[in-house]
C-alpha cells in the first residue's frame, strides 16, 4: 500500500545521516561538499580583524508587504521622514521655533492665507502641547509626528486637500549633522489646488416664509473656497438668524462635508428644519401673587403680537434675575396657536419662578477723611408689596452724622427700569462747611441707567420739602445761633450718555443736567430762587491701554442773595468727586475766622490719564490727575479764587466696575485747615 509522503513533517535525525557515514565516519567527514555545491575555499581565521573580512556583494531584494510593516514598527520614524528627504526649492522659511520651520512657496498667491496659517498654527501647537522636550529618539519622532499630523489637518480646514507635507533637507542641516548636532525639523509644505464648495443642502429651509431672507445669511455658494471655519460661522450665523426671525423650535443638523477629489469640490449637507413662525402672546408666572403676569409683561421689551426673538426671551430672563427677588427662572415658549399660510403662529410665554431671599440685614464700619468714623446698619424687605415693592429701615451713628430714616422704593414702576422712591429722614450733620438738624420727607420717579442695560438718556423728578435747624460751622469765631429753614422743591435731572461703559467708560462723553426751583422761608420771609447745575465729561483712547479723560462742572444760583439761601442748599467745592487734595466742602469763600460760607456759582475742571499696567491680568490701572476749582459769593464766577490739587490714584478692575483708591495733594492749601494729603476711595471712576 502506498501514502504519500507528508512534505511539511519534520525529518528525524537519523533521515539526515547516511549510512556510510555511520559506516566510515571519517571518510565521510571528509569528502566535502555533495556535487553541485561550492566548496568554501577561504576560511577566516578567528583573531583576523573585522574590516579584513570580504562581504560578498548581494543582489538587493524586493521588500515584501510583510517586509515592510515590520519595518514600520521597529523604526519609530517610519512614515515620519521622507526618505531619502526631498530637496524642495523655492521656498520661503518660516520660524516656528527653535526646533521646527515650516517652509511655503514663495510666490504669494501659491498659499494667500499663509500669516494667518502660521498663527493659528503657533496656537493650536501650543494649545496641543507639542514643542521641544527632551532630545530622545522615541520623544522626537513622537513630536515630528505630531506636528505633520497637525499641518495636514489644518491645511484641510483652509480647503487644501491635495496639500502635500514633507521633511525637506538644506544645507544648514548637513552642517548641523557633519557637526553632531540636531537639526531643526524643517517641513516643506505645498498647498495645491484649493478646493470649493459644490453641492449645496439645506433641507427644508427653502419652505420657510422668508426663506431667501435666512438663505442670504448663510451666505456660502456654491463655487466658493471650501473653508471648514467659514461653514461653523455661518452655520451659528444662520441659527442666530432663526431665532431672531420668529422661529424658536429650529432645528440645524450637524453638517456634513463629501469631498471630490475628481472635481476638487466639497459637497456640503447640513438639514435643516424651521419649525414655524410665530410671536409673542402674553406673559404667564409660575407665582402671580409674587410677581404677576403682568408685571412680567411691563418688564418684557416685547409686545404680544411682536414676531418672536430668542434675545427679547433671554433679556427678560435676565431681567427678572436683575431684580433680585429670584433664586431661579427659566422660560419655555408654549404654542398657543399654530401658523397657517402667511399667518404666524402665537407663543405664550411661561415663566417658571423660585423665590429667592428677600429679607436683607446689613452693616459697616468705617473711616473716611471726609466721613469720619461711621457706623451704618439697615433692614430691607424687598417684596414687602408686591410686585418690587421694598421697605427699607436704615441708621447712621458717625463722628460727623447721625441719621434715622425709612423708605419704600418700587422698582419697574409702570415700566421697565423706572423707579419710584419716597424716603423719609431725620438728620444730624456735621461737615466742613455746615452744622444741620434736617427732618425730610423726598419723593422720586425716576428711567435709570443699570449694568444690565445702560441708557442712552435717562431722567428724574421729584419733590422735596424740608425743615431744617442749621448754620455755617464755626471754627474759630463767634458762635451764631442756628436758623430755621422750611424749604420746598421740585427738581429735574436729564442724562445724555454716549460713552461705552457705566462704570468704567474709555470713549464717548456725557452730559447732565439738574434744575431746581425752590422756595424758603426764614426770617419771616419767603425767597424764591433757582439752582442749577451742569456736568459733562468726554472719554478718549489716546492709545493702546491709555485712556485720557476731562470733566467740567458749572453750578449757579439764581435769584436770592447767599444769606438768603440756607447754608446747607449753598454750593461748595472740594472732596473726591470734585476738587481732590481737598476736604469735603472746604473749596470756596471762607470769612475772616476761615470759617466756609459757601457760594452761588460754582466752576470745575479735571484731566485724567488711565494707564494700563498689565499687572494681575491687566486688571490694575495707574491714574495721574489734576484738578481745579473755584466757588463764587456772586451767582457768576469770578474766579477770584482757585484752588488746585494734582495727585495719583489706583484702580483695580472688577466684574462690577474698578475700585478707586486715589491719593491727592493740594497745590495752594490753607495751612490752618487743608491737610498736606487727602485720600478717597470709592467705586467706579472719578467721573
Amino acid at each position: 500500500m502506498l501514502a504519500a509522503q507528508d512534505r511539511s513533517a519534520p525529518q528525524r535525525l537519523e533521515d539526515l545521516i547516511p549510512d556510510s557515514a555511520i559506516d566510515a565516519p571519517d571518510e565521510w567527514a571528509t569528502e566535502g561538499a555533495p556535487a553541485g555545491e561550492a566548496p568554501v575555499d577561504d576560511l577566516v581565521e578567528p583573531e583576523a580583524p573585522f574590516d579584513a573580512i570580504e562581504v560578498p556583494s548581494v543582489e538587493p531584494i524586493e521588500p515584501t508587504e510583510d517586509a515592510a510593516l515590520e519595518e514600520q514598527a521597529s523604526d519609530p520614524f517610519a512614515g515620519v521622514i521622507d526618505l531619502p528627504l526631498r530637496r524642495v526649492p523655492e521656498l520661503e522659511t518660516v520660524r516656528i521655533d527653535r526646533g521646527l520651520e515650516l517652509a511655503f512657496p514663495v510666490d504669494p498667491e501659491a498659499f494667500p492665507e499663509r500669516d494667518a496659517f502660521v498663527a493659528r498654527y503657533r496656537l493650536l501647537r501650543e494649545a496641543e502641547r507639542i514643542g521641544n522636550g527632551e532630545d530622545n529618539v522615541a520623544l522626537r519622532a513622537a513630536r515630528i509626528r505630531a506636528d505633520r499630523d497637525l499641518l495636514e489637518r489644518q491645511l484641510r480646514v483652509y480647503g487644501y486637500y491635495d496639500a502635500r507635507v514633507s521633511r525637506s533637507l538644506d544645507e544648514r542641516d548637513e552642517a548641523a549633522e557633519a557637526e553632531g548636532r540636531t537639526p531643526a525639523v524643517r517641513f516643506a509644505v505645498q498647498p495645491g489646488e484649493r478646493y470649493s464648495f459644490g453641492v449645496i443642502e439645506l433641507g427644508q429651509l427653502g419652505a420657510a416664509p422668508d426663506a431667501g431672507d435666512l438663505r442670504a445669511k448663510f451666505a456660502i455658494e456654491t463655487g466658493d473656497p471650501l473653508l471648514a471655519d467659514r461653514i461653523v460661522e455661518r452655520r451659528n450665523a444662520l441659527a442666530t438668524a432663526l431665532g431672531e426671525s420668529g422661529y424658536p423650535f429650529a432645528r440645524l443638523e450637524p453638517p456634513e462635508l463629501l469631498i471630490d477629489h475628481k472635481r476638487s469640490e466639497g459637497d456640503l449637507s447640513m438639514p435643516v428644519d424651521p419649525g414655524g413662525k410665530y410671536s409673542f402672546g402674553e406673559v404667564t408666572s409660575s407665582l402671580p401673587d409674587f410677581l404677576s403676569g403682568k408685571h412680567l409683561s411691563q418688564i418684557a421689551r416685547f409686545e404680544p403680537g411682536d414676531v418672536y426673538q430668542q434675545s427679547l426671551e433671554e433679556d427678560l430672563r435676565r431681567a427678572i434675575l436683575a431684580t433680585g427677588l429670584v433664586s431661579s427662572v427659566s422660560i419655555a415658549p408654549r404654542i398657543v396657536e399654530e401658523p397657517t399660510g402667511d399667518q404666524l403662529g402665537e407663543l405664550a410665554m411661561d415663566v417658571s419662578l423660585t423665590e429667592g431671599r428677600l429679607r436683607t440685614i446689613a452693616g459697616a464700619i468705617g473711616y473716611g477723611t471726609e466721613d469720619g468714623i461711621k457706623v451704618e446698619a439697615s433692614w430691607e424687605h424687598r417684596n414687602l408689596f408686591p410686585p418690587e415693592g421694598a421697605l427699607k429701615f436704615r441708621g447712621i451713628l458717625g463722628t460727623r452724622e447721625m441719621l434715622a430714616g425709612v423708605g419704600f422704593r418700587r422698582n419697574n414702576f409702570r415700566g421697565r427700569d423706572q423707579l419710584l422712591t419716597v424716603d423719609a429722614y431725620a438728620s444730624d450733620i456735621r461737615t466742613e462747611a455746615v452744622e444741620a438738624r434736617t427732618v425730610g420727607l423726598r419723593a422720586a420717579f425716576e428711567r435709570y441707567s443699570n449694568l444690565l442695560f445702560q441708557k442712552p438718556f435717562s431722567w428724574q423728578v421729584g419733590a422735596e420739602v424740608l425743615f431744617s435747624d442749621e448754620r455755617n460751622r464755626v471754627i474759630g469765631g463767634i458762635a451764631r445761633p442756628r436758623q430755621e429753614y422750611l424749604i420746598s422743591s421740585l427738581f429735574g435731572r436729564a442724562t445724555i450718555d454716549q460713552s461705552d461703559s457705566l462704570l468704567d467708560p474709555t470713549r464717548g462723553f456725557r452730559v447732565t443736567l439738574f434744575a431746581a426751583p425752590e422756595v424758603s422761608r426764614a426770617f419771616g420771609t419767603e425767597t424764591v430762587y433757582g439752582r442749577a447745575q451742569l456736568d459733562a465729561s468726554y472719554y478718549l483712547p489716546a492709545s493702546d491701554g491709555i485712556t485720557l479723560a476731562t470733566r467740567g462742572r458749572f453750578a449757579t444760583i439764581q435769584g436770592a442773595q447767599t444769606f438768603e439761601v440756607a447754608p446747607s442748599r449753598r454750593i461748595y467745592a472740594g472732596g473726591g468727586s470734585s476738587v481732590r487734595g481737598y476736604g469735603y466742602q472746604a473749596v470756596g469763600p471762607r470769612n475772616d475766622f476761615g470759617e466756609p460760607t459757601g457760594g452761588r456759582s460754582l466752576v470745575e475742571f479735571s484731566a485724567e490719564a488711565r494707564i494700563d499696567t498689565g499687572l494681575f491680568d491687566g486688571a490694575v490701572q495707574v491714574v495721574p490727575f489734576f484738578d481745579l476749582g473755584t466757588v463764587s459769593l456772586d451767582s457768576t464766577p469770578d474766579f477770584r479764587f482757585v484752588n488746585y490739587g494734582v495727585g495719583v490714584g489706583v484702580r483695580y478692575k472688577t466684574g462690577f466696575g474698578p475700585i478707586r483708591v486715589d491719593v491727592g495733594v493740594p497745590l495752594n492749601r490753607n495751612p490752618m485747615f487743608d491737610s498736606p494729603v487727602a485720600v478717597y476711595v470709592s467705586l467706579g471712576q472719578a467721573f
